[in-house]
């Protein structure tokens, strides 16, 4: 009998071997993407300390008077920016980007790429 691996189990194999590689440090934090059904969520964290610096998601206060779909490609780029802003206000210039094992399409690109244009280097 085959035993096959959901999607989330596979996109979690996917992430554990991008980790290997990937490492937010002081100087230069990770860019951490998390994709649900409804929403989107960016976090950038220092691993070497283990905190997290700045947080956006598709559920900010700040982001609720765009009334945008919180499913959307939009508010994933809303999304980017608000996390650049932030990032930018903390004196954070440059990260690496962690797409979480999604791949790189829709709106894990839309995040990165308006975090991008709003001043931040992945």
């Amino acid at each position: 009998m085959i035993k096959h691996k959901s999607r989330n189990e596979m996109r979690l194999l996917r992430h554990e071997r991008i980790r290997k590689r990937i490492y937010g440090t002081s100087d230069k934090p990770r860019l951490c993407v998390f994709r649900s059904l409804k929403h989107i969520y960016a976090q950038v964290i220092d691993d070497e300390r283990g905190h997290t610096l700045v947080s956006a998601s598709t559920l900010d206060k700040e982001l609720k008077p765009l009334q945008l779909s919180t499913g959307s490609v939009a508010a994933a780029k809303a999304v980017g920016e608000l996390v650049a802003k932030r990032a930018l206000e903390l004196g954070i210039k440059e990260v690496v980007f962690d797409r979480g094992g999604h791949a790189y399409h829709g709106k894990v690109k839309a995040l990165a790429d308006a975090a991008r244009e709003a001043g931040l280097k992945l």
